[in-house]
């Protein structure tokens, strides 16, 4: 029989007793966990690249990010091209911010673990608004927020080179609310490592507040930290939830398998 509980107050159910993934009754509770709890976890499923792929499209298309259905995830040059790229991942940030629809989902399963680190942080954007402040919430309700490459990409390489710079700023520029107001009546906030400043602000107060907005966001009663074993399967709402790796060794073998779901909901 498939059971579930609670991982932290904010966010997060882990399932257990799940024999098929592919079974209805738990594709419609994993549905529903990630609205309203952001984060699923099923720890040992052990799902090879076939039944990953089969398990996330019953969640809905799946994208090919450079070609691939299954994107490795590792900083390790010998296990992933985008190794170098992939360090942004220690900083909190959502996926899409470039693109009008962000991605909906993500699932990885761990392939290998590492011995030190190499957990996973995730923090509700969602429970984040909610417990905002009156004044808070008025005064973000109207702030519009300039998202670039460039910015999650200065914080691993503060002194970019020419070629660097030019490669980062071929990705586009994206304008879009501080608060997004779902369709479904909801709020939550957009933030995170991708954020490079609020229009029409002093750079100084504008890099305070967006500082101050994730220093709340991430603040300990909002999160759920993964740590890895082989063979997990998490999965989680893209759009309200922030995430990051923990630091881990460059020779580590840790490696996870990761899917993309398309999104259908622009940013307001």
């Amino acid at each position: 029989m498939i059971d579930s509980k609670a991982v932290s107050p904010s966010l997060g159910v882990e399932f257990t007793g799940v024999a098929d993934p592919l079974d209805d009754t738990f594709v419609h509770r994993c549905v529903e966990a990630l609205k309203w709890r952001g984060v699923l976890v099923v720890r040992g499923l052990h799902l090879d690249d076939a039944q990953q792929l089969a398990f996330s499209r019953r969640l809905g298309e799946v994208v090919a990010l450079r070609g691939q259905e299954i994107f490795p995830i590792s900083i390790n040059p010998e296990k992933s091209t985008s190794a170098r790229y992939l360090k942004g991942a220690f900083f909190w940030h959502l996926d899409g911010t470039s693109d009008d629809v962000p991605v909906r989902a993500t699932t990885l399963t761990a392939r290998h673990v590492a011995t030190v680190g190499g957990g996973t942080d995730f923090a509700s954007t969602y429970a984040a608004y909610e417990n905002l402040p009156d004044k808070d919430r008025e005064r973000y309700e109207t702030l519009r927020v300039v998202h670039t490459f460039e910015a999650a990409q200065r914080l691993v390489t503060p002194d970019p080179t020419p070629t660097e710079l030019a490669g980062w700023r071929t990705q586009p520029a994206h304008e879009m609310s501080l608060v997004w107001r779902r369709r479904d009546g909801r709020r939550s906030l957009v933030a995170g490592a991708t954020a490079d400043h609020v229009v029409g602000m002093d750079p100084e107060e504008s890099r305070a507040l967006l500082d101050d907005l994730l220093d709340w966001t991430t603040q300990q009663r909002f999160r759920y930290t993964h740590d890895w074993e082989v063979g997990d399967l998490v999965v989680w709402d893209n759009t309200g939830i922030l995430h990051r790796a923990l630091p881990y060794d460059e020779s580590s073998e840790r490696l996870l398998h990761r899917t993309t779901v398309v999104g259908d909901e622009a940013f307001a």
